[in-house]
């Protein structure tokens, strides 16, 4: 065995590059049944980030069927999801660039069956008795706000009809099995669907347009999610009523299923999550999650017994079942997410889709530890360690290793264990790295995801700082050479750790916040209100939004920082990064800024993935004064010295 060359962590040499990452990785999602077909979407970033539909026949052949230019993708609250529905062998699918739905069979072109106006739809069902979909849709035809409400879009590309309108959002309308009931999910501002949601119901009348609508489940300080009419026409649905996302039905009154200390489901930040499905009347296939880690069981409806399905992965979702096979989609720390189908009756699980194509030695794959620590008020806050890991290397015995505090978006939302070669990359270049689920995460009870509650750019700032620290005192840190980066939300919260704590000494905003008045100024509707629970009202608050917006304390940063930044982002627009950089440059710090043509919120493109995982790299190398292995594109830093 080659004994491990001794170097600065930074330095090692890693087979785990850029090119490595955006030529062998897709994104997987949306995966559904229809008939003996399998669907699902792939996100592929060298095809310019274009989401494509994919179609697996029973005989295992896979084939794409959505051709280019069409990307599969929906703009309903700037998130999207649920941005196609297949009904025998027929896909009807949302396109990214006119946003109208299109129809299309097997070996035919799409073809358009919404008018070619500002609208947006997303979330569709099949309600084949009437000829017709039924979908979420956004206006944006007006002044103003969108306005959002259900409709019935008839496949011949009639004229559309409202079925429910008069609140501000709305979410999964779901036809009972005999297309005689019509549910839904909707909330108004200022809440978000993870505060308050309510779930509805309605007989649907002889011509199509519902009759009165009956409140089931929902209100203030509670979360309704995921409605599903069982097989014999009972609405399931999810509800956090506890403090937990716990399952539900309704048969004229609310009843139980497993009552628990864990989530049966999530925030919807985007349409089309599937945390569960019915087997048959008498069984539902669900995951959970706890603590971080996804699990997988059965539950008898009847016996309400939950009965746990042994997977080695541990972050599962994504439900759908059909014949006794279950669609998943699996991942872990060290294997590459997957799409799979496990057979009930054989207990085998099958993999029609890898995330990767890669195949890295096990050697150089960091495994996180779970960990809590302490942060204010005496409370625990979690997150995952990942230490530096390359089997070719070994710093010198008296070197910590620098550590990158990761901070995830929304910020009600939530890192998990899954593979994430973006770790992987720092890790086996010798850093370590802490994916800190702070308080306002979601995976935790709504007690945890309460923390944030007025508290955003405070409680999670707290959390990140407090969870380098505790690993520096661990000895599992440098001091010296903690940073800090994060997307969206976590990019605020990198701001304001780097902009009011003294912690970090330098860090990466990925399209980050800095200026409060700005986002809630410019930001969409489906965010509009957002800041109302997270910091308070606006104008009447305006005060907080002032002294917690990093832009305003300018005066207080002294360290380095990199910005990367879409040019079409519309949920944070480029200023919010340009009035940073600015200042940064006017006060002679460090300061990096990379925008990029034709992104939004989030980067797809290939080559924009991996310019910013290099340049962030390249920027930590500069600033702390350590040589990567590699040769990397240079990042223009300004006031380097």
């Amino acid at each position: 065995m080659t004994q491990p060359q001794t170097a600065p962590y930074g330095s090692w040499r890693s087979p785990i590059t850029s090119d490595l990452i955006v030529a062998g990785t897709i994104g997987l999602g949306s995966a559904r049944f229809d008939g003996s077909n399998i669907y699902w979407t792939e996100l592929r970033p060298t095809e310019k980030g274009r989401n494509v539909l994919v179609r697996r026949t029973p005989d295992g052949q896979t084939l794409d069927v959505t051709p280019d230019p069409f990307n599969v993708r929906t703009r309903v609250h700037e998130y999207g999801g649920g941005s196609y529905l297949a009904h025998q062998d027929v896909v009807y699918f949302s396109n990214f660039s006119d946003q109208r739905i299109y129809r299309q069979e097997v070996g035919q072109l799409p073809t358009p069956i919404t008018p070619e106006v500002a609208w947006r739809y997303a979330d569709g069902v099949m309600d084949a008795t009437r000829d017709r979909l039924i979908y979420v849709r956004e206006d944006h035809m007006g002044d103003g706000e969108a306005v959002n409400t259900l409709v019935a879009v008839p496949l011949d590309g009639s004229e559309q009809t409202v079925l429910v309108s008069g609140n501000d959002f709305y979410a999964a309308p779901r036809l009972s099995p005999d297309g005689t009931q019509l549910a839904w999910i909707t909330w108004n501002h200022p809440n978000m669907p993870w505060d308050s949601t309510e779930l509805w119901v309605a007989e649907v009348q002889p011509d199509g347009r519902l009759g009165q609508a009956t409140l089931v489940a929902g209100g203030p300080e509670e979360s309704v999610v995921q409605p599903s009419w069982s097989p014999d026409g009972v609405l399931y649905f999810v509800s956090d009523r506890t403090g937990w996302w716990n399952l539900y039905r309704w048969q004229g009154e609310v009843e139980a299923l497993y009552p628990m200390a864990a989530e049966f489901g999530m925030p919807q930040w985007v349409f089309g999550y599937s945390n569960y499905d019915f087997v048959s009347a008498e069984e539902i296939i669900c995951t959970y999650s706890k603590e971080g880690v996804s699990y997988l069981a059965r539950l008898n409806t009847q016996t309400k017994a939950l009965a746990p399905i042994e997977l080695h992965y541990t972050d599962l979702g994504g439900i759908h079942v059909s014949g006794g096979q279950v669609l998943i989609s699996a991942g872990s720390a060290t294997e590459p997410g997957i799409l799979a189908k496990l057979d009930l009756t054989t207990q085998q699980l099958e993999t029609l889709q890898r995330s990767s194509s890669l195949t890295i030695d096990a050697d150089y794959l960091s495994v996180p530890e779970t960990i809590a620590f302490p942060t204010e008020q005496g409370l625990t806050a979690y997150g995952f360690y990942y230490p530096p890991t390359n089997k070719d290397f070994q710093a010198p015995s008296d070197e910590r290793p620098p550590l990158l505090v990761k901070s995830h978006g929304g910020p009600t939302a939530a890192t998990t264990t899954g593979f994430n070669l973006k770790i992987q990359y720092w890790t086996s270049r010798g850093f370590a790295v802490l994916d800190v689920n702070y308080g306002g995460s979601t995976g935790y009870g709504r007690e945890y995801r309460d923390r944030l509650k007025d508290r955003w750019g405070i409680v999670d700032v707290d959390d990140c700082c407090n969870g380098a620290k505790y690993l520096v005192a661990q000895g599992k840190a440098d001091g010296d050479r903690l940073v800090i980066d994060g997307g969206s939300a976590g990019g605020y919260t990198t701001l304001c750790a780097l902009t009011f704590r003294d912690v970090f000494k330098a860090g990466a905003s990925y399209y980050g916040v800095s200026d409060l008045e700005a986002l809630v100024r410019d930001t969409h509707k489906f965010e509009a209100r957002y800041l109302d629970s997270l910091i308070g009202p606006y104008p009447e608050r305006k005060d907080l939004y002032m002294e917690r917006s990093p832009i305003h304390s300018s005066e207080q940063l002294a360290c380095p920082i990199i910005f990367f930044q879409g040019d079409e982002d519309k949920i944070v627009p480029p200023n919010q990064a340009e009035m940073m950089v600015n200042v940064l440059q006017a006060k002679g710090l460090p300061v990096a800024y990379v925008l990029y043509e034709g992104e939004q919120h989030g980067f797809r493109k290939a080559e924009n993935i991996k310019r910013t995982l290099d340049g962030e790299f390249y920027f930590y190398a500069k600033v702390f004064g350590f040589t990567p292995a590699e040769a990397i594109e240079p990042v223009a830093i300004a006031n380097l010295a």
